[in-house]
């Protein structure tokens, strides 16, 4: 059965696509578009024609299912279809609810009039799957929203509302109440007007743009941090200069040349696993079918801190209530004033209004009484990364806190066994690796406890969407996944120093390979002082060293580079003498390093820390180790992840190189089994 019906209401066709769940546009569904429109040609009582969709939303984009796949390129392919609906010789009214994405906002603008309710959302996402929108979404979208604009949405693939729409006429009526009935009013209204606006034909919105030809170049000077490394924002950026410089004819040969070199290049390829990585992630191996999560009505904080407040803000946002703990009222204010401020500069943005804000801080309830968590269904601890201090907190915890409560650690190293072993419940609990500013970062491990309870764990899952947090299940190993990985990178990191290497030149090698920092970059922004012991007179490394001196990061000012009062870094003449000492006091002679070298011993490390993950099952999957990365240190999406690029790179290629640099490795570094297995197979990490 066809996934297109039609219907007629008078002398209005009404084309209805019921697709679920999203009325992607797979082939069974082109087909019947096309159908659709040769009945409304080929019959003289249909005046006008009306698209909509059943069920959440509007066609919402192509079909991945179909990516790679021969189903993707049978005919009728997408651009045939929004030419075959812009051909129809009876005005077509797209009529939009949900969203209108990708292939589906093209197919909207294949129609002659749009119509959609307020709350619908409109855009061009392509760009986040490594492509622009092909089937003349780049020449038609500047025809109707006018250059700039176009840029915008096809460079960053973010979709705008249905009010922005209408004010910008890629919406011609905006719809309150039955969205079927007012669309079928409004085509009876526009069934005699001739001749058909066709947005191919559309010239008045490009004229800015010829009289402006450098507004191109101005846009790719504003926008190049963002599009750094990547390729798809300049193609779009290509694509609509060609709608702007060659007939619509011309310009759609030209999108199609664009789109055919991105799709088969590398980066679509990696921005599409990804895509079904981040999905994969929330399934959790080995747990029973039926498992039913636990009901959260409440949830405790224990620490106001940078951390506890963040994680805070999280369920206050998606209206849960919180119940957050401190030892001192000056704490708790302070916290508490942060988190307020920090709403208020989303506010400020126009991300949220004055009422959101007092109704997110109404939903908190600040405490000095430890007793006041006994009200909570989940208690997640923010305390200081300390063994000690975190079991004190859990044995507290055990005695007043409600069975069935889910007791959660955000610790970022630390074993939640040994943790859930001072409570008589060790079942309720799990590790909650929140990353910080917490409030803001995509990614959060859960971490699974050898006797954390399969409800539990689904919970922590099920909430997790409801935060708008991408989680990934770890088993219990010092670091987790994306820490543990960290730490050979910032070892040879440190080595590296020692042996003739800058911070500089290791920071460089990191940001040249798409990362948004290096190394002594990233612990400059974290704090160098983090995990330091606190002693000045205990001096053991580079590190020791700097924190002795107060050389803390970009807190202090000075860390592996001096700052300035704009907090832009320059190269440390204190820093250079500090590792020449090291190095005397080693009997080290510096040498040239290559970035090669760098490359070897900081991301191919990190490759294989990743491979024994996997082999230790602390990873579900080598995709979930990506997912790890892009959304917790910024690993660049478009090479996929660390275990998709190994896989790409050759893992023949990184063994060999790894055994070339056994020696400067150091003796506590030992190579995956699991990796040297699958490069002598010749196999992959991921599909």
């Amino acid at each position: 059965m066809s996934p297109i019906s039609t219907k007629r209401h008078g002398d209005i066709l009404i084309v209805t696509s019921n697709n679920p769940p999203v009325n992607a546009l797979g082939h069974a569904v082109r087909q019947g578009l096309v159908a659709a429109i040769e009945e409304a040609d080929a019959d003289d009582a249909v005046k006008a024609v009306v698209i909509r969709c059943e069920g959440q939303t509007f066609f919402a984009g192509a079909d991945v299912s179909e990516f790679g796949t021969p189903k993707a390129f049978e005919a009728p392919m997408l651009p045939q279809v929004v030419d075959r609906i812009e051909n129809c010789t009876k005005p077509v009214v797209a009529a939009i609810h949900g969203t209108a994405l990708g292939g589906g906002l093209e197919v909207a603008l294949a129609c002659h009039y749009r119509v959609a309710v307020p709350t619908a959302k409109l855009g061009v996402p392509e760009v986040k799957l490594g492509l622009l929108p092909g089937a003349g979404g780049t020449q038609r979208l500047p025809r109707v929203v006018g250059v700039q604009k176009a840029l915008e949405m096809t460079t960053s693939g973010t979709p705008i509302g249905a009010k922005e729409a209408f004010a910008l006429g890629l919406v011609d009526r905006l719809i309150e109440g039955d969205l079927e009935q007012h669309s079928v009013a409004y085509a009876d209204e526009v069934k005699e007007v001739r001749p058909l606006q066709k947005t191919s034909e559309r010239d008045d919105k490009l004229a800015e743009a010829r009289a402006n030809p450098g507004i191109f170049e101005e846009f790719r000077k504003a926008n190049a941090r963002k599009m750094r490394g990547f390729d798809a924002p300049e193609a779009n950026i290509k694509a609509v200069q060609a709608a702007v410089e060659k007939p619509y004819a011309e310009g759609v040969l030209e999108e199609r040349r664009l789109f055919m070199e991105l799709m088969s290049g590398k980066q679509a390829k990696a921005q599409q696993y990804f895509f079904f990585a981040e999905r994969k992630a929330s399934k959790i191996e080995g747990l029973p079918e039926d498992t039913k999560p636990r009901d959260i009505k409440r949830v405790g904080v224990i620490g106001a801190g940078t951390m506890g407040g963040g994680i805070s803000m999280n369920f206050l946002s998606a209206g849960i209530p919180v119940t957050i703990v401190e030892m001192q009222q000056e704490a708790l204010d302070r916290g508490t004033g942060i988190m307020r401020k920090n709403y208020e500069a989303t506010a400020a943005k126009g991300r949220m209004t004055a009422e959101q804000v007092d109704g997110a801080m109404g939903l908190l309830k600040p405490t000095l009484n430890f007793d006041d968590l006994a009200e909570c269904d989940l208690i997640i601890e923010a305390v200081f990364e300390n063994m000690d201090v975190k079991k004190d907190v859990f044995s507290r915890l055990d005695k007043i806190a409600k069975p069935g409560a889910i007791l959660a650690s955000n610790t970022s190293y630390l074993n939640i066994d040994e943790i859930a072993a001072v409570t008589s419940r060790p079942q309720d609990v799990v590790g909650l690796h929140f990353f910080s500013p917490a409030n803001v970062m995509k990614l959060l491990e859960i971490v699974r406890g050898a006797k954390t309870a399969p409800d539990v764990l689904v919970t922590a899952m099920q909430l997790s969407k409801k935060i708008k947090k991408v989680a990934v299940v770890a088993g219990v190993c010092y670091g987790f996944i994306g820490n543990r990985m960290l730490i050979p990178r910032q070892t040879q990191a440190m080595q590296l120093l020692l042996e003739g290497a800058t911070p500089e030149q290791v920071d460089r090698v990191h940001v040249e390979f798409g990362m948004p920092m290096g190394p002594f970059q990233m612990a400059d922004l974290a704090g160098v002082d983090i995990g330091w012991h606190r002693d000045p007179n205990r001096i053991e490394n580079i590190r020791d060293a700097l924190c002795a001196i107060d050389r803390w990061g970009q807190k202090k000012g000075a860390g592996f580079y001096d700052y300035d009062d704009k907090r832009r870094p320059s190269p440390s003449p204190t820093v250079q003498e500090i590792i020449e000492q090291f190095r005397a006091k080693e009997g080290i002679t510096p040498r040239d390093i290559s970035d090669q070298e760098i490359m070897e011993r900081t991301i191919y490390t990190m490759v294989n820390e990743g491979a024994k993950i996997l082999e230790e099952g602390m990873a579900q999957r080598a995709s979930d180790i990506d997912v790890v990365w892009v959304y917790g240190y910024g690993w660049p999406v478009y090479r996929g992840g660390p275990m998709h690029w190994a896989d790409g790179e050759g893992l023949q290629k990184i063994v060999d190189a790894l055994k070339g640099q056994q020696e400067r490795l150091g003796s506590d570094f030992t190579l995956s089994n699991l990796l040297v297995q699958k490069a002598q197979a010749g196999e992959k990490f991921t599909r």
